[in-house]
């Protein structure tokens, strides 16, 4: 392995004009099929196997056309302190909104609340259902602008007017404030590190060409592959971290290789023969944690996670081509600027930070590793009260229209009034499928925690139903999910009675059963994916223990952030720092996301970070030095590659949608946790206690596994004699 990306390397130096050429032309063909591709459709949200999917399947089938994917807005009009919405005013005010809402070239249908029953028993609150011909996406500016002259026009007459609805929503694809932030932060440390202009930049400007060639690509795939505009979220995502973690190492590499003497060219080839191999098991790790998404079973989760594995790829190819080729036209300009002004090529490493941090672990390696166990598992303990679910509007902040719509909702109709639940009712065979019908509403009603049960709707054939079930308590409430459990579980016994058998769907069932099927998934997916990659570490660290020991590292800081994430977001403390307004169950597939995408990245610091202590451990040192020399090399690397993962992730904090601010609390939290305490002090203070012990193989398996040389132990023979002389003239020469 090593060999041959040494001779890619040295081959990608000398014909850099080639290789920037050819990565030119993939840019510009894949760009060409994006822009000419049609525009990427919104992405059905689809779940095989569960009864809320199944029930919808049949409501399409029974009901053709009754299930259409048009927009809908839910208007909520309160009437002033004191006041009823019925009142001759305030009715007024209401109909000439739902008149001029129901004029909207897009508009299907507005809904009137008086004509349509939608009035509190109280009288205070009514609403109006708005249904569009076309989907969210495809809203003009001039239906979104009629929809707020309407709003408005009901409040300048005095009632408190509300919004809610797919309709009201603008929609965000991938990019924005966030990835600019991030690329912001990860100059400012990439100049830090590295101490100059060009070494900082060329990381950036290969990760923005690997993108960009990953997103055309999506782009110019999404009508044959059926992608969507959200598939490409993830992939920009992890495409732009990886593709600046590995230029990253190979630049760093690069700038270490010339410190020794060796000449632009053979820096580069030993860069990417040993940093490049790297490279590839960090690569090969993420992909497999993203291809083990589609053991999750969820058709839309499996296209992004093959989607983002792609960029990956295109990541890892960037680094060990075109790099290298960078390299080749700027070799002096990524060194340090005293190094090019004192004719040096680079400067001691003997004693730095990294050094000092990794001989202070090796002086007190068990309090280090208690310390940092304990500290990570009480960090997971909330982790036991974990509740899954999926926020709506009632996760938004309050100074949203749809946080406010939905609370008026509840306060008018009730809690439950925001999640009915939709039975349908197949009586095909029953002998009266109306009476069948009727005797399961009549039960469904009798049921505790049901405050109402609709009228049943019935299609042309007339046997089948669809009617309404109204909880007595939130969506999110614990109470709820019972519920439906109690419904499910007494089927058998109306199905016996009548004939007739139904299936329980909506949108708090589909959200209920979505979260017990990535509860069921988890596990196997952790199985396939930390199995998989124990077996590749096997194979690069050619050591039983050290990736047991990294996959164990994992493990711990997954559930401490994740239970950080608990602390927040569910119990809500600190939750006011992080302008969290309402605290609740965690989006059902955090879990998934954080695994996935933080076992990549977790694995590229394993692997970057102990490589270099294997390739000590092999070259002849001994175990504590050889783990001194694996800091010394790459510590301060690590560390910024970390530090510009944090920033990207800390970066969606910040934004409004509490499900955002989860996700990006969740995974910069966990990259900080598993950077700084597992891989900068479990894992040495681990490999200080076993010593020799830590790279112990049975001498079977060490038959059985491949020798894939990631350390580079075929290039100390030939890099010896291919090396710059010293001074100045030495950093011009070999440049060809």
């Amino acid at each position: 392995m090593a060999a041959f990306l040494y001779r890619v390397g040295r081959l990608a130096f000398r014909r850099r004009w080639y290789v920037a050429l050819v990565w030119a032309a993939v840019l510009a063909a894949v760009g060409l099929g994006a822009l000419k591709a049609p525009g990427a459709s919104d992405e059905e949200f689809g779940m095989p196997g569960i009864e809320s999917q199944r029930a919808f399947d049949l409501m399409e089938e029974r009901f053709p056309g009754a299930t259409a994917d048009g927009a809908t807005a839910r208007v909520v009009f309160v009437a002033p302190g004191g006041e009823k919405v019925t009142a001759a005013g305030n009715r007024r005010a209401v109909e000439k909104a739902v008149a001029e809402l129901a004029d909207g070239t897009q508009v299907a249908s507005a809904a009137d609340p008086f004509r349509a029953r939608a009035v509190s028993e109280d009288g205070t609150t009514a609403y109006a259902t708005v249904t569009y011909e076309v989907g969210a996406a495809d809203l003009t500016d001039a239906s979104r602008d009629q929809l707020e002259r309407a709003v408005d026009g009901a409040r300048d007459a005095g009632l408190t007017v509300e919004t809610g609805g797919d309709a009201t929503d603008g929609g965000a694809g991938a990019g924005g404030p966030a990835e600019v932030i991030g690329i912001a932060v990860a100059a400012v440390v990439l100049l830090i590190t590295f101490g100059s202009l060009a070494a900082a930049g060329l990381p950036l400007l290969t990760a923005v060409i690997g993108v960009g060639v990953s997103m055309a690509t999506i782009l110019a795939l999404s009508d044959a592959l059926g992608l969507s505009a959200t598939t490409g979220t993830l992939a920009m995502m992890l495409g732009l971290a990886v593709g600046i973690d590995y230029a990253l190492f190979v630049v760093s590499r690069y700038r270490e290789e010339r410190t020794g003497g060796r000449t632009p060219r053979e820096a580069v080839g030993l860069a990417v023969g040993t940093a490049g191999s790297a490279v590839v098991f960090a690569g090969l790790t993420v992909v497999i944690a993203l291809a083990g998404l589609s053991v999750v079973g969820i058709p839309m989760l499996t296209r992004m996670g093959l989607a983002a594995a792609g960029a990956v790829v295109v990541a890892v190819l960037v680094a060990l081509t075109l790099v290298p080729a960078f390299l080749g036209f700027w070799p002096e300009a990524v060194l340090p600027r005293r190094a090019r002004r004192s004719g040096r090529a680079g400067e001691s490493t003997e004693n730095n930070m990294g050094t000092r941090w990794a001989r202070f672990v090796l002086r007190r390696p068990l309090p280090v590793l208690l310390l940092g166990v304990v500290g990570l598992g009480a960090l997971a303990v909330p982790v036991t009260g974990l509740q899954l679910g999926m926020p709506g509007d009632e996760a938004k902040p309050v100074s949203s229209t749809e946080r406010r719509a939905y609370d008026a909702l509840a306060e008018g109709f009730g809690p439950g009034f925001n999640g009915p639940l939709t039975v349908v009712v197949d009586a095909r065979g029953a002998d009266d499928a109306q009476g069948a019908t009727e005797t399961v509403s009549r039960r469904i009603a009798a049921t505790e925690g049901v405050v109402s049960v609709s009228p049943a709707r019935f299609n042309e054939a007339g046997d089948t139903a669809v009617f309404q079930v109204v909880p007595a308590t939130a969506p999110t409430d614990g109470k709820t999910e019972e519920l439906v459990g109690t419904i499910r579980g007494e089927r058998p016994g109306t199905e016996s009675a009548t004939g007739a058998t139904f299936e329980v769907t909506g949108t708090t069932a589909v959200n209920i059963d979505i979260s017990g099927k990535v509860q069921d998934a988890l596990v196997p997916y952790l199985v396939v994916v930390v199995g998989l990659a124990i077996v590749l570490l096997l194979v690069v660290f050619r050591s039983l223990l050290v990736p047991l020991k990294a996959a164990l590292g994992f493990l711990l800081s997954v559930l401490a952030s994740l239970g950080a994430v608990v602390v927040v977001f569910q119990q809500g403390h600190g939750a006011g720092v992080l302008g969290v307004e309402q605290t609740g169950p965690i989006m059902s597939l955090m879990p998934i996301f954080l695994v996935g995408i933080v076992f990549g990245l977790a694995m590229d610091y394993e692997v970057f970070l102990v490589s270099r202590m294997r390739e000590a451990y092999v070259h002849g040192e001994r175990p504590g030095r050889a783990v001194t020399s694996g800091f010394r090399h790459s510590a301060r690397v690590v560390v910024a590659a970390a530090l510009i993962m944090i920033a990207v992730f800390a970066g969606f904090v910040g934004e409004s949608e509490s499900m955002i601010k989860m996700i990006g609390f969740g995974l910069a939290t966990a990259v900080l946790l598993d950077a700084f305490v597992v891989r900068m002090a479990i894992v040495p203070a681990v490999l200080a206690l076993l010593g020799d012990k830590a790279w112990w193989l049975p001498a079977w398996l060490d038959r059985i596994l491949p020798r894939v040389d990631v350390e580079g132990e075929a290039l100390t023979r030939r890099s010896g004699p291919d090396t710059a002389p010293a001074g100045a003239a030495g950093l011009e020469t070999a440049r060809t």
